[in-house]
């Protein structure tokens, strides 16, 4: 061995170290909930906690009020929802937290999936009043399909609300997750004094702030004390405490990783009530970043060269700069701004040199990330959702579904001397996933078909075509409500029937025979029971 091989052995050997050691500081997860449960507020309500901001904007869309930072859309600013995921990165207790805040509303949840490919916890937010929402059950879904390890937070206490005992009942009814509250409200819905500390007995009072832009004080107080103060409030915590140890709902590490239990908090996004214990709890709690399987099932070891893969593209984050955002999940090794990684997709090189750290729409050069960080590569315009990436050792890692689209609608640009700038704008939509974009040579290029899983995607896609490429479209909406994949030579077939047109997707070249409705499915496949017709991924999956 040459003294060049044995200093590069060494370094590879020091880099592999590093990797395992600095992926244990890392806590990478992603706040899911059914639209308004205070999800993008939650998110505001952790980075105030991990003093990276010092005010909270906790209120949506109202005047002389801040937006929060993972909201940065007009959209988002303007209706008060969550419709693009964002990353925030941070550190606290001595390690490094990899957040992902995820847009609510069932439109957007393919967006959702796509980020629960990047994490590996999901902190569940139910709002105290309306318990187990629909989104929330997929949610559930979703997370129990990928192995995704959950911790339910019961949120705005602060408010009117079910019983506390009644939403642990419904959490284990319908979701089959034994619900093991670490911590327990003293006071009913609508009267939060704090919480009881399941763990140590004490109770941990909570004093409002200002409209809930500052960190709330706490306050530990001995049981006895808490008695002669908080009275019955204090004493019946206590007994509903007690009747769960009676029943076994006590928090056990193995099970809660093996998706049988879900750890519960109780607290307040809006008046960052109980938000540090959430903090405390996922450090504590949440698994670090693992080996994570390839394509074929085989696990990549987190000491391996790096590698990492696309679980979002993001443009329109600066104004300034027509750029797009590349956000990718470090699986394994060390990444290294301006190191040369191979595609996986196309086995090319690929330079990395434009690489930041994102913090809702803030960026800022970043030079090194570890197994479980998400790092922003910049204008990566070869690079699609679900694309490999590494270094030395060739990687394929799982891809990322498209769900099945149920709205359609034919594009149009407004103004026929704007095509460049519609062609660029429809172009960046389909690879970014806010719509997924379809053509046929009878339609032509002028006139695609997007397809959207919810209609406010096609809002989204209007609003940024106007604004960010000055291409203004009209959108005809279509009658089919429902895809099937299909191959070249049924597709020839199909698109002869009544009520059904065949398209090509272009992210990936498939046919997709579009149905007017189940009646109209069924009596393709009655006359034609050998057709080849391929359900798609549901959204719920």
């Amino acid at each position: 061995m040459t003294i060049a091989d044995a200093e590069r052995s060494v370094g590879s050997n020091t880099a592999r170290s590093t990797a395992t050691s600095e992926a244990v500081r890392r806590r990478t997860f992603a706040v899911i909930s059914h639209p308004d449960a205070g999800k993008s507020t939650l998110t505001e309500a952790l980075a105030l906690h991990a003093r990276v901001i010092q005010e909270a904007g906790a209120i949506h869309g109202k005047a002389g009020r801040k937006s929060t930072v993972s909201d940065w859309m007009d959209m988002e600013k303007a209706r008060g929802i969550s419709i693009s995921s964002a990353a925030l990165q941070f550190g606290y207790g001595g390690c490094v937290v990899n957040l992902l805040d995820t847009p609510g509303h069932a439109d957007f949840s393919e967006d959702t999936y796509r980020v629960l490919a990047a994490v590996d916890c999901a902190v569940m937010l139910l709002d105290a009043a309306k318990g187990l929402e629909p989104q929330t059950m997929k949610l559930f879904d979703v997370c129990r399909h990928r192995g995704i390890p959950v911790l339910t937070v019961v949120n705005k206490w602060d408010r009117p609300g079910l019983e506390a005992l009644e939403l642990m009942d419904e959490i284990r009814e319908r979701t089959g997750l034994e619900p093991t509250p670490l911590t327990w409200p003293v006071g009913i819905a609508g009267d939060f004094r704090g919480v009881l500390d399941r763990a140590t007995g004490e109770f941990l009072r909570f004093t409002r702030t200002a409209g809930g832009a500052t960190i709330a004080p706490e306050e530990r107080v001995p049981a006895a004390r808490a008695a002669v103060e908080e009275g019955e409030a204090w004493r019946t915590a206590v007994e509903e405490s007690e009747l769960l140890e009676a029943m076994g709902q006590v928090h056990e590490q193995s099970t809660f990783l093996g998706g049988i239990t879900t750890p519960v908090l109780f607290g307040s996004a809006v008046l960052n009530f109980g938000v540090r214990q959430l903090l405390d709890t996922l450090l504590e709690l949440a698994p670090p970043p693992g080996p994570r399987p390839d394509v074929e099932g085989t696990l990549r070891p987190l000491d391996r060269p790096f590698s990492a893969f696309v679980f979002k593209i993001q443009a329109g984050m600066d104004s300034a700069h027509r750029d797009r955002l590349a956000y990718v999940r470090v699986c394994s090794g060390v990444f290294e701004r301006g190191t040369v990684v191979t595609h996986s997709a196309t086995g090319r090189p690929f330079a990395t040199k434009y690489a930041q750290q994102v913090f809702g729409r803030e960026r800022e050069t970043i030079d090194l990330a570890y197994p479980g960080d998400v790092v922003g590569l910049v204008n990566a315009s070869a690079l699609r959702v679900g694309d490999s990436l590494y270094v030395d050792e060739p990687v394929t890692f799982p891809p990322i579904p498209s769900f099945a689209p149920e709205h359609f609608a034919v594009c149009r640009a407004v103004d026929s001397g704007r095509y460049k700038q519609f062609r660029r704008g429809i172009e960046q939509l389909e690879q970014e996933g806010t719509v997924q974009v379809l053509r046929s040579d009878l339609r032509g290029d002028q006139a695609p078909v997007l397809a959207a899983v919810g209609p406010m995607q096609f809002e989204v896609a209007e609003h940024r075509m106007a604004g960010e490429f000055s291409a203004p479209v009209r959108l005809d909406r279509l009658d089919y409500s429902m895809a099937r994949r299909t191959d070249r030579d049924w597709g020839k077939v199909l698109d002869r029937e009544s009520g059904v047109e065949v398209l090509e997707r272009t992210s990936d070249g498939a046919l997709l025979a579009l149905f007017a409705g189940n009646w109209r499915l069924a009596r393709v496949q009655r006359d034609h029971p050998d057709a080849v017709l391929e359900p798609l991924v549901a959204a719920s999956s």
